[in-house]
């Protein structure tokens, strides 16, 4: 007669963590253990004895099949932490990456006005604007994504945190409502179409519109630079995310458009992946 298996926290999350590939298994383990019980990852380690009824132990060995195929905990979990905001994700939209957090550092750095506009393109789950939004309540922030399902979950994030973000549907500036801005800022699809990465790790269950911009992955950035002039301010930013390699071409796509103070910045790994630009002429109603 075989023994029943065990339905401990330590069991279950042990057993996880054996089955889970990645950087980290047990951390990944907990998570989805607590978004099932609700017992809290410090109750794991406190109570690792404490027994897990039947249902919810199967429930929890669902979420780590799914997590040994590859789906990402923020999707199996529905919620991604970006800034401290809690935030709601969906497979509409990209996870908020911890790297993207410099992004809104840097924007945070600019000398803008006291009540800058601000808008964020291709907002996904509206992070940065919602970001932005928490630290500088005298900007006007607005953000659009192509993707009415990325719309609607920005939208209903910034109701749930009561930011004053407004989101747009729109390809870029193409919908957006006429006005004209302080700072640009957007973390737009920059991965080449036949990059292998795209075949690996989370990347896999993520949306392709979001990560793919042509043979070298800058065709997203070259319309967002040649466009952005006619929608700043006179002296306003244009801050984008990019590639670890893309910096060099996007200074000169900046440059060659006529921004000035063009530089880019680094992320937590060391790596250019931001790069700013100013337009030092008449402001958007003058941009050609």
């Amino acid at each position: 007669m075989t023994s029943k298996p065990s339905l401990t926290c330590e069991a279950l999350l042990s057993d996880a963590a054996r089955r889970i590939a990645g950087d980290t298994p047990r951390l990944d383990a907990e998570l989805l253990l607590d978004h099932v019980t609700g017992v809290g990852r410090s109750g794991f380690r406190a109570f690792p004895e404490r027994e897990i009824e039947p249902r919810l132990a199967a429930e929890f060995d669902d979420l780590v099949r799914q997590r040994v195929q590859g789906m990402p905990v923020a999707y199996l979990l529905g919620h991604q932490e970006f800034w401290s905001l809690p935030l709601s994700v969906s497979q509409s939209t990209l996870i908020p990456r911890p790297d993207t957090e410099c992004l809104v550092e840097q924007a945070l750095e600019l000398p803008l006005p006291d009540d800058a506009r601000v808008v964020d393109l291709g907002t996904g789950t509206g992070a940065i604007a919602l970001a932005l939004a928490s630290e500088r309540s005298g900007w006007v922030v607005s953000a659009c994504d192509l993707m009415k399902d990325a719309v609607e979950l920005a939208q209903a994030n910034a109701r749930h945190l009561k930011l004053p973000v407004e989101v747009f549907q729109s390809r870029w500036f193409a919908g957006l409502p006429a006005g004209s801005f302080d700072l640009i800022v957007s973390n737009p699809p920059y991965i080449a179409s036949d990059d292998h990465h795209l075949d690996e790790g989370d990347v896999r269950f993520e949306p392709a519109s979001a990560l793919v911009s042509g043979a070298d992955g800058l065709d997203d950035i070259r319309l967002i630079v040649a466009e952005a002039p006619a929608w700043l301010n006179a002296r306003g930013w244009l801050l984008l995310e990019h590639g670890y390699d893309q910096a060099e071409a996007v200074q000169g796509l900046l440059a060659s458009r006529g921004f000035a103070k063009v530089e880019s910045r680094k992320d937590y790994g060391g790596n250019d992946r931001m790069t700013l630009g100013q337009w030092p002429r008449y402001g958007a109603h003058h941009a050609q």
